[in-house]
């Protein structure tokens, strides 16, 4: 996963973490800090004149933005965490691993198998499975 994948995905969980009821002060806590993150990358990227004096705005456009198309957001969005180097930004990227992590406490994302299936016959991959396989 890039870096612009991390945070896009961090962003995402985060604004669906944060219309539900059931999302924790820790899940809403990390999103308010990966904005704020990104908010100052993105000031301290418009000081320097890299992004022009509009680029604060955008990115704050951006993190605000609740009814937009998913498409048309996620394009504009990467375009500005590639512009502004968030997505180099090891600050950005722990606040959106923290996010994540945050979000998924159970560990349902986490990695569990590393599988090689080659010419693999009946293969099965999970928890709790029952299989039962007759071959000829």
């Amino acid at each position: 996963m890039t870096g612009v994948e991390l945070i896009l995905a961090a962003l995402a969980t985060g604004a669906a973490a944060g219309v539900s009821e059931s999302a924790g002060t820790a899940v809403r806590d990390a999103y308010a800090g990966l904005r704020e993150v990104l908010r100052r990358r993105s000031a301290a990227d418009s000081a320097d004149g890299a992004s022009g004096a509009d680029g604060d705005a955008e990115t704050r456009e951006l993190l605000e933005a609740e009814e937009v198309e998913p498409g048309v957001w996620e394009a504009r969005m990467r375009g500005r965490l590639l512009e502004t180097g968030a997505d180099r930004d090891e600050r950005v990227l722990a606040a959106a691993r923290l996010l994540l992590e945050r979000a998924d406490a159970s560990g349902a994302r986490q990695v569990r198998y590393e599988v090689s299936a080659d010419q693999a016959k009946g293969l099965q991959i999970g928890d709790h499975n029952t299989q039962t396989n007759h071959f000829s």
